[in-house]
């Protein structure tokens, strides 16, 4: 895949402006910082471009919350389809769709609109920032597809290969632009 200007593959580019934070959001974590990447028109096109390869043949994209919702909104324009937030639990009226899944230390819940969207036979593809875990990617499809829908693929910007997160969500195609 390559970028706007047709030379750089879309991780060089990714490389290229990613920042990296030192301590954050704890000491000895290196916090990935994808904002340059959307903020750089090049960057925001090369993301755009990729996810939208990826994503041909959905009719519905769904970002997560919130970084994912910035890839999402601009694949699923790109392609003409639909976008779905996946959100946060507790930030959507009643009534919701909710899954809740583990974290290291706790739980969290993913939530989507039990009204107003039909989701059963949608072709979905998940798009999201970073994988990491792969606990919220995996929650995000066990939400989608128990409302119907058919998770055709999941992507992610970022892909955190010492964290195994892979394997959390082995059961979809997966496609990552850059592995770090």
């Amino acid at each position: 895949m390559t970028s706007a200007g047709g030379s750089a593959s879309v991780a060089t580019v990714i490389a290229s402006l990613l920042r990296e934070v030192p301590d954050f959001p704890k000491p000895g974590v290196q916090f990935k910082d994808l904002t340059p990447v959307f903020a750089d028109p090049h960057g925001l096109t090369a993301v755009t471009d990729a996810l939208a390869e990826i994503a041909s043949g959905a009719d519905l994209v769904a970002g997560i919350d919130s970084r994912g919702f910035l890839a999402a909104a601009a694949v699923a324009d790109r392609l003409r389809t639909g976008v779905l937030a996946i959100r946060k639990g507790g930030k959507l009226p009643p009534p919701v769709h909710a899954e809740h899944y583990d974290l290291e230390y706790g739980s969290a819940t993913l939530e989507i609109p039990a009204d107003g969207i039909e989701l059963r036979g949608r072709r979905v593809v998940i798009i999201d920032d970073v994988l990491a875990t792969g606990g919220t990617l995996a929650a995000a499809a066990r939400l989608l597809e128990r409302t119907g829908a058919t998770v055709m693929a999941a992507a992610v910007i970022l892909e955190l290969t010492a964290l195994g997160g892979r394997q959390a969500v082995a059961e979809l195609p997966l496609h990552s632009l850059s592995r770090i």
